[in-house]
C-alpha cells in the first residue's frame, strides 16, 4: 500500500471546512423556511388568486367566466360603493385625528414619573382593546338603544330629549366612532407610549433650563420627535377603519339609510350574494386607495432627520 499523499492530506481538511461554511450559510434560510412557506400557502397565494378571481364571474362553484374589467367598471360606476368609500372616509375624520391628539395627551401623563399607580392606568388603558370586539358592540347596542339605554336615561335627568343615536344618520356614524375610538385608543397610547420613552430626556431638562413651558415643549420637543410614530400610528388606524366589518354589522347592520355601511361592510354584501369576482375586485380596490393614503401619510409625516 502507498501512504496517502501530502496534497490529498491537505484537502480533506478543506472540504470538511466548505462543507461546515456550507451549513453555516444555509442554516438562516432554513430557520426562515417554515415562516416563508406559510406566508406562501397563506398569502401569497391567495392574494393571486383573489387578483385572477377580480376579472371572472365566479358564484363559489363551477367554472369562472372571464369577464375582464367589468367587476371594476361596475365598482367605479356604483354609487353604493362611493357611498361605502365616503361613509368611511367621514368615520377617518372623525376618529384619527380626535384619536392621535387624546393619544398624545394620555401617553404623555402616562410617561409622567412622578403619577401615582402609573402601570395600574396603563393596564387599564389596554383593557378595551383585548375586550372581544363583538361583546363590547353589544354593550353600545344596549348603552345607545333609543328607549331603554342607559345613555337616553342618563341626559333625561337634565330634560334632554331621548335621541336616536343609533337610528338616525346624523348620530350613527358619531355613536360609531365613540365605539371604535374606546376600543383602540388605548392600543395608540401604547405605540406613541413606546415613542415617548425612546426620547432622551436630557432634551427636556435643556428645555427647563431654557424656560420652556410644558405645552411649548409639547409642540416643539413631543410632536416632532413622535413623527414618525404618529406616521406608524395613523397609517395602522387608517387601514383599522377602511376595513371596519364588526362595528356597523353588529351595531347599526349598515344602516340607517345604509349611512353606515363601510367599505369592509360593503364588501361584505358581496360575499353574502355569492357574488365573489365583484368582492375581490372591491378589495382589490381597496388596497390601492388604502395604500395611496398610507403613502400620502408616511410622506407628509416623514421626520426630518
Amino acid at each position: 500500500m502507498t501512504a496517502p499523499t501530502a496534497t490529498a492530506t491537505r484537502r480533506a481538511p478543506r472540504a470538511g471546512r466548505g462543507t461546515a461554511r456550507l451549513r453555516r450559510r444555509a442554516a438562516p434560510y432554513l430557520f426562515v423556511l417554515p415562516f416563508v412557506a406559510i406566508f406562501a400557502a397563506f398569502s401569497v397565494y391567495p392574494l393571486f388568486f383573489t387578483a385572477r378571481l377580480s376579472f371572472t364571474d365566479w358564484r363559489g362553484t363551477g367554472a369562472a367566466t372571464w369577464v375582464g374589467w367589468d367587476n371594476y367598471t361596475y365598482l367605479l360606476t356604483n354609487p353604493a360603493f362611493w357611498s361605502s368609500l365616503g361613509n368611511s372616509a367621514i368615520l377617518w375624520l372623525l376618529i384619527v385625528p380626535v384619536q392621535i391628539v387624546l393619544g398624545i395627551l394620555v401617553a404623555v401623563l402616562l410617561n409622567n414619573a412622578k403619577l401615582r399607580l402609573r402601570g395600574l392606568y396603563r393596564v387599564a388603558f389596554i383593557v378595551p382593546f383585548v375586550t372581544p370586539l363583538v361583546a363590547v358592540a353589544q354593550i353600545w347596542v344596549v348603552l345607545f338603544d333609543q328607549r331603554y339605554g342607559a345613555v337616553n336615561a342618563f341626559l333625561g335627568l337634565f330634560g334632554l330629549p331621548d335621541t336616536g343615536w343609533l337610528t338616525t344618520s346624523a348620530w350613527a356614524k358619531p355613536t360609531l366612532a365613540l365605539l371604535f375610538l374606546w376600543k383602540t385608543t388605548g392600543f395608540i397610547v401604547i405605540i406613541l407610549l413606546s415613542g415617548l420613552q425612546s426620547i432622551n430626556a436630557s432634551i427636556y431638562e435643556a428645555a427647563d433650563l431654557d424656560g420652556a413651558s410644558k405645552a411649548r415643549q409639547l409642540w416643539n420637543i413631543t410632536v416632532p420627535l413622535l413623527r414618525r410614530t404618529i406616521g406608524f400610528a395613523v397609517v395602522l388606524q387608517t387601514l383599522a377603519v377602511f376595513q371596519m366589518f364588526a362595528e356597523p354589522f353588529v351595531v347599526t347592520q349598515g344602516g340607517p339609510y345604509n349611512s353606515t355601511t363601510t367599505a369592509g361592510y360593503y364588501l361584505y354584501n358581496h360575499i353574502t350574494r355569492a357574488d365573489l369576482g365583484t368582492g375581490a375586485a372591491n378589495s382589490f380596490l381597496l388596497v390601492v386607495l388604502v395604500m395611496a393614503l398610507s403613502l400620502l401619510f408616511v410622506r407628509l409625516l416623514r421626520a426630518k432627520d
